[in-house]
């Protein structure tokens, strides 16, 4: 059987105080994936399927239709988003893919200029569970950061890749000097890695993907409802003592879209009315906090160690 840790902080999760005394960080995580997709006509051996509509165009054959659908999360999207931000004053996380910075620098410039972070999504869109050694996933794992840095001025420190992490994904991370990673979907509270990375869990609930999934959100306002209700429960958690953290993930080509954009808008004025109530951050500051201040940094990385 497989190393799983099914049990985590059990019955005695630590209290954390985020920064400025809340016990419920939220992090808005935007994807910046256009461009890295996969694409018959920038050389992959197949295009991406899951978008907009189911693709009818042949595995072989290039899908322009795909390509516009993703080009539009670029070319308008994300100047919808810089600007929501900047009115709402939000600080998001930009998981940015390094082909897509490749090929649109002065967009992942402009992002890190408006002072978002800038953090790896691996070189294109695909699992990293895909790669069939380290070596392989190395080398384009340096190449996205690299890309990132050249382009933004911000040397990534924190990853996440679509799907699942490989075997040896988090030690290349901790050789590459990264300081977290969001490949974890088991929390409501970052631990620590053995490799001494900081595990910062990510949500897929409150995530704008469930517009393209079935019987997930159809319109903007079943979004804004659920992440709602998200929060409220774990502030109702908060007054009995209970620390958590919670992202809401959104993307470019998706929300970018007008109609579902009022979910974009709505989730963040709410967000920014809730003040000292929550402690609005990006990733990396939320990782920052909990190894620096959190006696379950240290714990939890001796408890794993012993477990591996």
């Amino acid at each position: 059987m497989s190393d799983r840790d099914l049990i985590g902080y059990g019955a005695s999760p630590p209290q954390i105080l985020w920064p400025n005394g809340a016990r419920v960080a939220v992090s808005v995580a935007v994807n910046f994936e256009e461009g890295a997709e996969l694409q018959v006509g920038d050389g992959d051996p197949v295009s991406e399927r899951v978008g907009e509509i189911v693709s009818v165009v042949k595995d072989g054959n290039r899908d322009q239709g795909q390509e516009q659908l993703f080009a539009y999360g670029t070319r308008v999207g994300l100047w919808r988003f810089l600007d929501a931000l900047r009115r709402t004053e939000t600080p998001a996380t930009f998981l940015m893919c390094g082909r897509a910075v490749e090929r649109s620098p002065e967009l992942a410039r402009a992002v890190a200029d408006a002072g978002h972070e800038t953090a790896c999504h691996g070189w294109v869109w695909r699992p990293h569970s895909d790669y069939a050694d380290a070596v392989a996933e190395r080398r384009d794992l340096l190449r996205a950061t690299e890309a990132i840095e050249k382009a933004t001025g911000q040397r990534p420190r924190g990853f996440f890749c679509r799907g699942s992490e490989s075997a040896w994904t988090r030690s290349l991370l901790a050789e590459a000097g990264y300081l977290y990673t969001s490949n974890a979907f088991d929390d409501d509270l970052p631990y620590s890695d053995p490799t001494g990375l900081t595990v910062v869990p990510y949500n897929l609930d409150t995530n704008d993907m469930k517009f393209f999934h079935p019987n997930g959100f159809v319109r903007a306002i079943e979004m804004v409802n659920y992440v709602r209700d998200a929060v409220e429960q774990l502030l109702i958690e908060a007054d009995r003592g209970r620390s958590s953290t919670l992202s809401i993930g959104f993307h470019l080509r998706i929300s970018g879209r007008p109609a579902r954009f009022r979910a974009v808008t709505e989730i963040l004025e709410y967000l920014a009315s809730l003040e000292d109530q929550i402690w609005r951050a990006q990733r990396i500051d939320i990782a920052r906090h909990f190894a620096a201040t959190s006696p379950a940094a240290n714990t939890s990385r001796t408890r794993q160690g012993e477990m591996t």
